[in-house]
């Protein structure tokens, strides 16, 4: 029988990590009312490997450009936070939040007019995160003061 954990509560904003993509430290929003995960990514091409799909895109992040490919699983039309439909790739890579690890869908989309290079919507956080819209980096304290949006 397999024993549920308890979901683990996070604040309004949380530093994440992307171990298979090489990036650590990343501030995200936690966004309850995104149905999609977001990376602020500039995509540079999608090509087969062995019959999978893949894309390859760059990340700028700590002030390096961090070039990164992956197996995409989808080419989705989403609707962006002004309301413009958008299509983006779509990858499922670990994503770490605190002491919690899993594979999550997470979109590839301009995000450079955004506070966050990164946004944790409401199908990751689903039976894992309960989130505490009245703090931040609950999960990530040692690290709160390198975040973006402090308040």
């Amino acid at each position: 029988m397999k024993v549920a954990r308890p979901p683990l509560t996070v604040g309004w904003r949380e530093l994440v990590s992307l171990p298979e993509l090489g990036l650590a430290g990343i501030p995200a929003k936690i966004d309850t009312g995104a149905r999609t995960s977001s990376l602020h990514a500039h995509v540079l091409d999608d090509f087969r490997r062995d019959g999978e799909r893949f894309v390859r895109f760059a990340v700028d992040w700590g002030g390096e450009r961090h070039h990164c490919e992956a197996v995409h699983v989808d080419v989705r039309g989403i609707t962006s936070s002004n309301g413009e439909q958008q299509t983006r790739f779509v990858i499922k890579t670990p994503l770490t939040v605190g002491n919690l690890t899993f594979r999550a869908e997470i979109s590839l989309a301009d995000r450079s007019q955004m506070q966050f290079p990164m946004l944790i919507g409401r199908t990751a956080l689903r039976r894992r995160m309960v989130v505490d819209s009245g703090h931040s980096w609950l999960q990530s304290p040692a690290n709160a003061d390198k975040g973006p949006g402090r308040r």
